[in-house]
């Protein structure tokens, strides 16, 4: 990949979509994982104002602490940048002290309530002033595995990594030299409270689900495969098969 055109590349797209629709400027999550970090510096990039949100809800330290430093690590490069932090963890409480108790396990439910809270906060920041909210999927993410929150993290109005692998969102961090502490930490949603990771949800690594997703694109023969690969082929079918309903446009009945 020629990292430096890319990166060019989507700096010159947000830059012509806010020129053409007239919007004031971008408000985007920062989670203290590559992605957001990748995505804001990219946004900053365009000299346009962006707003970077924290919002924490029961977060772990170290996730806070990344994103933090982010934030600072833009804030000392780009003039442009602002940020706030709103604690939804007390909202987060509330809903949960209001719901019935639940008869099944309801972790992945919260989960996502978690991430529905974020875009709500989003949206009402760029209603505020006039942004769009930014994206952060990518495309093994968003189109691989459908490893995303609907209406949640999914919310957004639009995608600026979402067409690149993860392994690509990680040459753009190494070229937009993004701090260390973010590019090595392994990645994770951080929306169970635990140190759980990504591959820990996935049961495959972000590397595997990539050589998983390009070799049914290929419509390779599966002959020769390795028990593992057997295995990563298998996951990524069967969580693409089950996250359609993600990636694809919501069903209307059409009435003659």
């Amino acid at each position: 990949m020629n990292t430096k055109a890319v990166a060019q590349h989507i700096v010159g797209w947000l830059s012509d979509y806010l020129q053409q629709t007239g919007i004031k400027g971008m408000v985007i999550g920062i989670s203290g994982g590559i992605d957001s970090a990748v995505v804001s510096t990219l946004c900053a990039q365009t000299g346009k104002p962006v707003l970077c949100l924290e919002m924490p809800i029961h977060q772990a330290p170290n996730q806070v602490s990344r994103g933090r430093a982010h934030i600072d690590f833009l804030k000392e490069r780009y003039s442009n940048v602002s940020s706030l932090e709103v604690d939804l963890t007390p909202v987060f409480d509330t809903f949960v002290g209001q719901i019935p108790p639940a008869e099944t396990d309801n972790a992945l439910a919260l989960a996502n309530t978690r991430s529905r809270l974020r875009m709500t906060t989003l949206y009402y920041f760029a209603g505020l002033y006039g942004y769009m909210v930014v994206g952060t999927g990518n495309k093994i993410e968003d189109f691989g595995v459908g490893f995303f929150t609907k209406y949640g993290d999914g919310g957004v109005d639009v995608s600026p990594i979402a067409d690149l692998m993860k392994s690509e969102v990680y040459e753009l961090a190494d070229y937009l030299e993004i701090i260390p502490e973010i590019r090595q930490a392994p990645p994770t949603d951080g929306l169970f409270g635990d140190d759980r990771t990504d591959e820990d949800q996935l049961g495959a690594s972000y590397p595997e689900l990539e050589w998983a997703m390009t070799f049914v694109e290929e419509g390779q023969k599966e002959e020769g495969l390795t028990p593992r690969q057997e295995k990563v082929l298998s996951i990524f079918k069967r969580l693409n098969k089950a996250n359609q309903h993600k990636m694809q446009p919501i069903p209307v009945c059409k009435i003659r």
